[in-house]
């Protein structure tokens, strides 16, 4: 169990520093302290998890919400939130006070289901009471933001719910498809709903842009299927396939509705799976669950910043954990943030008014890395080597695998030192890319040696003393594997330099009688043989 730093202390004046930060609030507002909170662990996709109907549940700690904080009589909880420009926030008021539960349920449009579908699904869920605590715990940190965007657009507040089933609301989930995320986006449809995916963040996990795009991605469906039920197939299984199917039951003169599709099970169960969840908020005593308590008010505040900064210095200034600064702001995938792409970071409300007021009383740097892009195609120990960082350290921080190359135009992460204190300019923050290639080791030099044959001599007994395979002297002198020379041939054999140079000083031995007597040899240096290459190699 981990503690947030219970660090007070009122805003500042707008200092050089703290023109830094937009965060508006008021004098004194947000200085309580958090409740404890358990840094949450990785988890893989609830999809995943469902589909192994008897799989074994993953045991994952969530953190629990802290409170709001207590004012007193003379302090109005009045906030902007800066996620809503003009809308001043009251805490003590009846509506911040009220259920956000309540809220989402009363948003509930979508058509009821009720099949064996649901059913399994309801079982599954139901006999896991701890994990859909856990899971709605770890959920209710973001809730209050997915429920704003989904009214915003007019959608049924099941939309909210999404999360539980696609990622079980581990921002940070990855699937066996390398889909990423709350929303559990792919790399391609990331893209396509403007996901910046490259060296230094991935969109997909940004709490933020991944709701954003996600919204977007079931609004476009359901405008193409006109149905919610057909928006969610979609979602997980493809617009084109829905299409297709639909097709193939027009076709057959068949209904064209969610259950009479024909489609694969993880589909199937899809819908049924958000049903499930949405009969447990609604009734979740009927299935033995505690649902956390969820105030109607965010739960935290998006501050901007115009500097690069190391992610454990973001975290310090704002009185948390690095696990927990995190879980808000999980799209990094450097230990920096960099300004120019990642304009704002998401903190818990009763913390931001200490990362202003710590970042105003801070000295010293803010980041101690930036990037470097590297001028020539060389090894990481070069690039090492000339940014003044150890070969180590420089493969760990990138990721790079041993017997490398790190490619002319990649984009490194480097540590900043006297002549590297710019901040990342915003091309690189947003387009820089890595690119390696293997070390290949360099083709040896292949010298022909002009070998007069003696008496007796053969292909295999050249071969023995070239240290070449018999098939090789038969293939550059054409002639069979078991052929003999007559004494005075010029045998061509090709050696590495380095051999080639030993057996040019080499003493003749004298040959016994009946046995082939090595004359001198003319060594010369020549262009590589037809299959020379390959063949050295299976030496």
């Amino acid at each position: 169990m981990m503690t947030i730093d219970p660090r007070r202390g009122a805003l500042h004046d707008r200092t050089s520093h703290c023109t830094r930060f937009s965060l508006i609030l008021l004098i004194g507002l947000l200085g309580a302290c958090a409740s404890p909170v358990t840094p949450q662990q990785s988890l893989p996709s609830e999809r995943n998890v469902l589909s192994r109907e008897l799989g074994e549940t993953v045991s994952i700690a969530a953190p629990k919400p802290s409170r709001a904080p207590v004012f007193g009589a003379k302090e109005q909880a009045l906030l902007e939130d800066s996620l809503r420009p003009g809308f001043k926030l009251d805490l003590t008021e009846v509506k911040a006070k009220a259920d956000l539960w309540a809220r989402l349920r009363a948003g509930f449009a979508m058509p009821e289901l009720d099949n064996d579908w649901v059913r399994k699904a309801e079982g599954w869920y139901g006999s896991r009471p701890d994990y859909v605590q856990r899971m709605t715990e770890r959920g209710s940190l973001y809730l209050f933001h997915i429920v704003e965007e989904v009214e915003k657009r007019g959608m049924p507040t099941e939309m909210a719910l999404l999360p539980f089933i696609e990622s079980a609301f581990n921002p940070q989930a990855l699937s066996t498809a390398k889909a990423s995320g709350m929303w559990q986006f792919v790399p391609a449809t990331g893209r396509d709903f403007d996901l910046k995916q490259n060296i230094f963040r991935d969109d997909r996990r940004d709490v933020l842009a991944s709701t954003r795009a996600a919204l977007d991605y079931l609004a476009r469906l359901h405008d193409k299927f006109g149905d919610w039920h057909l928006a969610l197939a979609a979602y997980n299984w493809g617009q084109g396939n829905v299409q297709k199917a639909i097709d193939r039951n027009q076709r057959a003169g068949l209904p064209t509705d969610y259950e009479s599709l024909k489609m694969p099970d993880e589909t199937r169960y899809y819908v049924p799976k958000l049903q499930a969840i949405k009969n447990i908020v609604q009734a979740p005593q009927k299935f033995a669950v505690t649902l956390p308590e969820l105030a109607n008010h965010p739960y935290f505040l998006s501050v901007n910043i115009d500097r690069d900064m190391d992610v454990d210095v973001a975290a310090r200034l704002a009185g948390v954990t690095p696990e927990l600064f995190k879980q808000f702001n999980p799209q990094m995938n450097k230990p920096v943030i960099l300004a120019a792409s990642t304009t704002q970071v998401l903190l818990p409300y009763d913390n931001a008014s200490a990362f202003a007021s710590n970042l105003a009383a801070h000295q010293g740097q803010l980041a101690s890395w930036t990037a470097w892009v590297v001028p020539k195609t060389m090894k990481a120990a070069e690039a090492a080597k000339m940014v003044g960082m150890g070969d180590v350290a420089l493969r760990d921080i990138n990721k790079i695998p041993p017997r490398m190359l790190v490619k002319q135009g990649s984009t490194l992460l480097v540590s900043r030192s006297a002549n590297r204190q710019e901040d990342v300019s915003s091309h690189l923050a947003d387009y820089a890319s890595m690119s390696l290639s293997p070390e290949v080791p360099p083709t040896p030099t292949l010298q022909r040696i002009n070998h007069k044959a003696g008496a007796a001599e053969t292909v295999a007994t050249v071969a023995a003393r070239y240290h070449v395979k018999p098939a090789l002297i038969a293939q550059w002198n054409k002639v069979g594997p078991k052929a003999s020379f007559k004494p005075g041939t010029m045998v061509q054999v090709y050696v590495a330099g380095d051999a080639a140079k030993r057996v040019a000083k080499a003493p003749a031995k004298a040959a016994k009688p009946g046995r082939n007597a090595t004359a001198a040899q003319d060594v010369k240096t020549a262009a590589e043989p037809k299959l020379a290459p390959r063949q050295l190699a299976e030496r």
